[in-house]
């Protein structure tokens, strides 16, 4: 294990620069070259979302709102809770300022990715209708590009795992119930309590996972649509509960996020640089723009008008970063939590009793199982997806036999070995796909044009 450790920690060096510039460079080119389109449109993105635009007689399996359900439940986890927490403790209250920054300009890289996944749909061996970084590689680049979408789905085999939402989950649920104590009281010794019951608890989580990942999209479409915007609500509220607990800490702990964004002496890892990247991994981490993940769900809706996907694509960065993210870390702030010792959702969990006391703890026990499980129902489906590309749709089926597989060794792995995997396959998930986005990006803005000039004539 250790030995693995080191090995994705030199990988995670080599690959930060590219990850970095593509992200954040390309981001800003986006940007720049849609003239700040897709923000100005905020409000017909809300609009798309909420039915108003449907088509049924459009290709596809699901709606527009159930893909961004779906994207959303993946992204909207545990990455905005645990992540969050990690990345405050690793580079201070800084990280959180890079972090909004890089989930704004992660919204524009959405708009144009998931513009691409209806542009160019592709069919898998069975015939259906696909969608994804794999088919706008190909289809998009031509064949001469294909290594690149191999490349991808090779990467995504290990990224789309979910192992980090189950490691997570876990040590939410032993720093809840804390069963060690009655185990050694009974003649048994710490380490194997701990071991015993993240392994019972890992199973327990491949178990119910499994009854809806085997059901195919539609069936986690379905459950994605019912649990996030409850789930997003709930926590939501129990966080603003702790801030009017706290309410005269809320704003120095924004002011603190401001100043120390650009402290040039900050003494956390890897110094000034260090803090601007630790925020974009994490935000990477937590609405994955840039990954090709929300593509493969926003392929799948029923829409033909590929700008109209991309609008209400745009709208995963801002609920799941600017919103929870934000909440999170002005709770892990204004509660001192980030600067202890433990995993992120110790941190958290630790905010949370120290603000709601004791109550505040199961209330997030209870938040975290909605967030782990949507997010482990959605991230098989791109495992699928992934493996489906490589060999063929029957195949990649039994890549969700391996994902329940891989559940249970999450749970009772460590956090450094789990967050280092999955650091590494989303570096090098963000390589290709940024290059296809990039590349195929002056496509997205001439079909904008059309569709926008369509939408003006039809308001006239």
């Amino acid at each position: 294990m250790e030995k693995l450790n080191d090995f994705l920690i030199q990988a995670i060096s080599g690959t930060e620069w590219p990850m970095f510039l593509l992200l954040i460079g390309g981001g800003l080119f986006l940007v720049c070259y849609s003239k700040f389109l897709p923000y100005r449109f905020l409000c017909h993105a809300i609009a798309i979302t909420r039915g108003k635009y449907d088509d049924k007689n459009a290709k596809g399996d699901v709606s527009s709102l159930q893909a961004l359900s779906a994207a959303v439940a993946a992204t909207v986890g545990l990455g905005n809770i645990s992540g969050v927490a990690i990345a405050i403790h690793d580079g201070g209250p800084g990280v959180v300022f890079w972090i909004w920054m890089t989930a704004l300009i992660g919204m524009c890289i959405k708009f144009y990715s998931c513009s691409l996944s209806i542009m160019f749909r592709g069919k898998d061996s069975d015939g259906k209708l696909q969608g994804g970084p794999m088919y706008y590689i190909t289809q998009g680049l031509g064949k001469k590009a294909k290594p690149l979408a191999i490349f991808f789905s090779i990467a995504g085999l290990f990224g789309f795992l979910g192992v980090f939402t189950a490691n997570q989950f876990t040590e939410t649920f032993m720093s809840v119930i804390q069963p060690e104590e009655s185990i050694i009281a009974l003649g048994g010794t710490a380490q194997d309590a701990l071991f015993n019951w993240k392994l019972l608890i890992g199973i327990i989580l491949a178990v119910v996972s499994s009854f809806v990942i085997f059901g195919g999209l539609k069936n986690i479409a379905k459950v994605a649509t019912a649990i996030v915007p409850l789930m997003v609500m709930i926590y939501l509220i129990a966080v603003v509960l702790v801030m009017v607990a706290n309410a005269s800490e809320v704003l120095p702990s924004l002011k603190l996020i401001i100043t120390e964004a650009w402290n040039f002496d900050t003494l956390v890892t890897g110094g000034f640089w260090g803090l601007i990247i630790i925020g974009v991994r994490r935000a990477m981490f937590s609405n994955e723009a840039g990954l090709g993940s929300a593509p493969m769900y926003h392929g799948q809706s029923k829409n033909d008008e590929p700008i109209r996907e991309g609008l209400v694509a745009m709208l995963g960065p801002f609920i799941d970063t600017i919103l929870v993210c934000t909440f999170t870390a002005i709770v892990l702030i204004l509660s001192g939590a980030y600067l202890q010792e433990g995993s992120g959702i110790v941190m958290t969990l630790n905010a949370f009793n120290t603000s709601l006391g004791s109550w505040g703890g199961i209330l997030l026990m209870i938040i975290v199982s909605a967030f782990a499980l949507s997010t482990l129902f959605t991230y098989s489906y791109y495992g699928v997806k992934s493996l489906s590309y490589l060999t063929n749709a029957k195949i990649g089926k039994l890549y969700n036999v391996y994902f329940v597989i891989m559940i249970v060794f999450a749970a009772v792995a460590s956090l450094e070995l789990v967050k280092n995997l999955i650091d590494l396959s989303y570096a090098l998930m963000v390589i290709p796909n940024m290059i296809a986005v990039l590349l195929l990006a002056p496509k997205v803005n001439v079909a904008a044009r059309i569709y926008f000039e369509k939408l003006k004539n039809e308001k006239a």
